[in-house]
């Protein structure tokens, strides 16, 4: 009996052995097949997808930054305010002035509307009188109403045969920052189309934008998911049918159509009140290594781990890069308005919680189009690089300095009393005065006007920055190539 019991034993203990050891073995495999299988979709659809996303999202805003900056500079061009404000008298300048802004930047249009007259001026001329009662004219009533400065919208183009065009509309102040009326300009849907179709070819994915209603508003020339048109619901498509109740303002999403498995990943894009979809078919990748995995586990985990490495630092890198071209002005290599923001209400808080004087001065060159028109604008781009090497040679590390548009350039002195400001301020007009610029063997000249304002309790950034560009407007009008100073 006892032998019998230890044989029983034995064959029991090897037994034990025999499933524990499977099962480990077993539950080992099953674990990382799906971990690896895990893996891999999440890479699809939380690195890949959101890394082409953002890559798209990047170059949709720099291909629309240009043209907002033109809707920028024509809002605050002193021509369109003072012309306004001095009662429209010759059509003609205000037509040859649009009609040089559409010519000189490419644009399918430009366009001025006139709060008080309610005329609609474009470079061909007078194209028509708005009303509230014309459902075309909608947008300008809605422009108006705008908190923001200005909007992005699609809409058809009366001046152009009614061609489906992206408009920026930007609102116009007088010098009191009254509403005055709406400029801007505008690109052909055509040239959107061009763009998208770029970055599928580019990524190797479908990229296609649809509104808030889920219905597609824009896509490349191929057409949208499943060859879906503008205009379709994502309603009509299937494996998308409960999409448009889930949109949110991003995320990642999974859907099956025919058999084929998809990865989704969508951003809203707030410039356009549309989302961007970006579209990856599994194309049987995810079957393949499926079946790889079940061979040879080992290898598959390794290579998994290191597509994944490789993956996050392209990331980290691309994120480091996006983040410096969004902050920074190509030309100059100064900040540009975007990062000036964020650093301008930091150094605003910093003098609040230490009660520390901080002034603002706003630098605008003299007669620059004058320079452009004379001698070219790779003159007036080295004239420009030249200038912010000055300024950056005759500032302290402390201060903050940007490209704030154009010719224009802010300049954010920390610890700085209105005295100090001063001085600061003459020497960089003298420093600008003496100063030969050189170009294609000529030596440019120009001169600088400064507007001087100091932050007062309470105030916000657009406050301190509007005192300095009045102060800066009558430094213009008092003759240029002189500093002024907005106490008020």
């Amino acid at each position: 009996m006892p032998l019998a019991t230890s044989k029983t034993g034995q064959r029991t203990l090897i037994l034990l052995l025999l499933v524990l050891l499977g099962s480990g073995f077993l539950a080992t495999s099953l674990v990382s097949y799906h971990a690896a299988l895990a893996s891999i979709r999440d890479g699809i659809v939380n690195t890949e997808l959101p890394l082409t996303s953002d890559n798209v999202y990047s170059e949709i805003q720099k291909d629309l930054v240009r043209p907002v900056l033109i809707a920028s500079m024509m809002a605050r061009d002193t021509f369109v305010r003072d012309w306004v404000m001095a009662g429209e008298q010759d059509v003609e300048q205000m037509t040859r002035y649009l009609r040089e802004v559409q010519e000189h930047y490419g644009a399918v249009t430009s366009f001025f509307v006139s709060e008080q007259s309610h005329t609609y001026y474009q470079a061909k001329g007078v194209l028509k009188r708005v009303s509230p009662t014309e459902p075309r004219d909608a947008w300008y009533f809605r422009v108006r109403d705008l908190q923001a400065p200005y909007e992005i919208n699609v809409d058809v183009d009366l001046a152009n045969k009614d061609r489906l065009t992206v408009f920026i509309n930007y609102r116009v102040f007088d010098y009191q920052q009254r509403f005055i009326g709406a400029t801007g300009v505008g690109l052909t849907v055509d040239a959107v189309v061009q763009l998208i179709d770029a970055y599928q070819q580019r990524y190797g994915r479908s990229v296609y934008f649809v509104d808030g209603n889920g219905r597609i508003a824009l896509t490349g020339a191929s057409g949208g998911p499943q060859g879906a048109s503008v205009g379709q619901t994502l309603g009509e498509l299937p494996g998308l049918q409960d999409l448009p109740a889930q949109l949110p303002q991003n995320g990642n999403f999974t859907y099956e159509e025919r058999g084929r498995d998809h990865f989704l990943n969508v951003r809203f894009i707030p410039e356009l009140n549309w989302y961007l979809f970006v579209d990856k078919q599994e194309n049987g990748a995810v079957a393949g290594i499926r079946m790889s995995l079940y061979l040879n586990l080992l290898i598959c985990l390794l290579v998994t781990a290191l597509v994944l490495g490789m993956v996050s630092i392209a990331l980290r890198r691309h994120r480091a890069r996006i983040a410096a071209l969004a902050t920074t002005d190509t030309l100059t290599t100064l900040t540009n308005r975007r990062g000036f923001e964020l650093l301008a209400n930091q150094a605003i808080q910093e003098a609040r919680r230490n009660q520390s004087p901080l002034c603002a001065l706003l630098l605008d060159l003299d007669q620059f189009k004058q320079l452009n028109d004379n001698h070219g604008h790779l003159a007036g781009d080295e004239v420009l690089r030249g200038f912010a090497a000055l300024l950056q040679g005759d500032l302290r590390q402390s201060d903050i300095i940007c490209r704030w548009g154009g010719e224009e350039f802010i300049l954010l002195l920390k610890d700085s009393a209105p005295e100090q400001a001063r001085q600061l301020a003459e020497k960089v007009r003298r420093h600008t005065e003496r100063t030969r610029f050189e170009h294609a063997g000529t030596e440019l000249r120009v001169t600088v006007s400064i507007g001087l304002a100091e932050l007062h309790a309470g105030d916000a950034l657009d406050q301190l920055i509007g005192r300095a560009d009045r102060a800066l407007y009558r430094a213009k009008q008092s003759g240029r190539n002189r500093l002024c100073e907005e106490n008020t």
